[in-house]
Parts: structure tokens; C-alpha cells; sequence
């Protein structure tokens, strides 16, 4: 007589359906995974810095003063939309004095010098008024991004040397939306120009 096996048989056992996978697991692999993602991604600019803050190639010192620590103004105008760039900043009136214009006139001839790097570097003029800008002025500036904040907060944003004003100055911003250097009033276009390109050269981003 034939006998009935009433076990489950192998075939059987191995399509039961897995047990589902816990709630908790899920939520801190998908943590880690977005973790890691950010250190991807920021990873490279905080090199950039160690390798010119701290290694410092060649024994080279910075002629712009460095804005420590490191401060975001994505409050300023449209800044963040131009993450992923170096930023060469001014600001001042709509009106624009002659000290104004060799500000724009540096920046424009300071990103021409970087050669092949010149797209990695945008200029900005904050204008601080509602004034409307001089279009021959413009015209001289092609690429130039324009944007507009109140005085009040530029000059919370944009710290400046004893005895000036945010307009006196041209700033640096990084990649990432942080304001990182100063450079002084009435600045030497050929110290900036060398600041810059060490700055591209040990950025492996923007």
C-alpha cells in the first residue's frame, strides 16, 4: 500500500515567501545611504581647503584675507543658484562710482587671466539701491550676474576691514555658497589674479 507524505516538500518550502524585511533596517540604510552621498559630494571641497589652508604647496601665503570661519550667504540675492562655481563679488549703488567700475573692471580682466578656467568663476554685483544700472556699463561687462540685497544686510553678511565698507571690497565664494575671502580695498589685481589660480588648482571642484 502506497504511503502519503503529508510534509512540505523541498519545492514547497522554498517558495514560502521571505519574511519582510524590518521597517527600521530600511529607514538607516536609506540614512547612510544619503550620508554617504553628502560626503561624496563635499568631500572635495573640504580637500581643497586642507590642501591650501594647511599644506599650503610651495610655502605660499594667501594675499586676500581669509574669512574664518567659513560663512553662508545664500541670503545674499540669488547666490545658491550659482553653487558649483567660484564667485567673484561686488557690491554697491546702481549708480556705480569710478572706484565701483574698477571693481567690475578687475573682476571681468582677474577671471580672463585663468584661461581654460574661466568658466569655473562667475562675477556678481550686488547693487544695495533701486537704482537702475548704466547700460553702457553693462555692455562692458557681458556675463556679468546682477542681483540686489538691502545695505543692512550686506554689511551683516560681508564683513569688511575696520574703517570701510562691504563696497570697498571684493570677496570670494566657493562652491558651496561660503564666503571664504576678502580682499582689500583698493586690492593689487596681479595678487588677486595669483590667489585665484591657486585656489582652481587645488579645488577639484567648482
Amino acid at each position: 500500500m502506497q504511503s502519503t507524505n503529508t510534509g512540505a516538500t523541498p519545492a514547497a518550502a522554498a517558495t514560502e515567501a521571505p519574511a519582510p524585511a524590518d521597517p527600521r533596517r530600511r529607514v538607516r540604510a536609506g540614512r547612510w545611504k544619503m550620508l554617504g552621498i553628502l560626503l561624496i559630494c563635499v568631500a572635495p571641497v573640504v580637500a581643497s581647503y586642507y590642501t591650501y589652508y594647511v599644506v599650503r604647496p610651495e610655502g605660499r601665503t594667501n594675499y586676500g584675507t581669509l574669512v574664518t570661519p567659513l560663512r553662508d550667504v545664500g541670503g545674499l540675492g540669488s547666490i545658491a543658484s550659482l553653487h558649483g562655481r567660484w564667485v567673484m563679488l561686488v557690491t554697491g549703488p546702481a549708480a556705480c562710482d569710478t572706484a565701483c567700475r574698477e571693481r567690475l573692471y578687475e573682476i571681468r580682466q582677474v577671471r580672463l587671466t585663468t584661461g581654460k578656467d574661466r568658466d569655473r568663476v562667475e562675477r556678481v554685483w550686488i547693487i544695495d539701491d533701486a537704482g537702475v544700472p548704466d547700460p553702457a556699463l553693462l555692455a562692458q561687462h557681458e556675463g556679468l550676474v546682477l542681483m540686489r540685497s538691502d545695505p543692512a544686510t550686506l554689511a551683516r553678511e560681508l564683513p569688511a576691514e575696520p574703517g570701510t565698507a562691504a563696497s570697498d571690497h571684493i570677496y570670494m565664494i566657493d562652491p558651496l555658497g561660503n564666503l571664504m575671502m576678502r580682499f582689500p580695498k583698493d586690492a593689487d589685481p596681479n595678487r588677486m589674479k595669483k590667489d585665484l589660480a591657486k585656489l582652481l588648482r587645488a579645488s577639484r571642484v567648482g
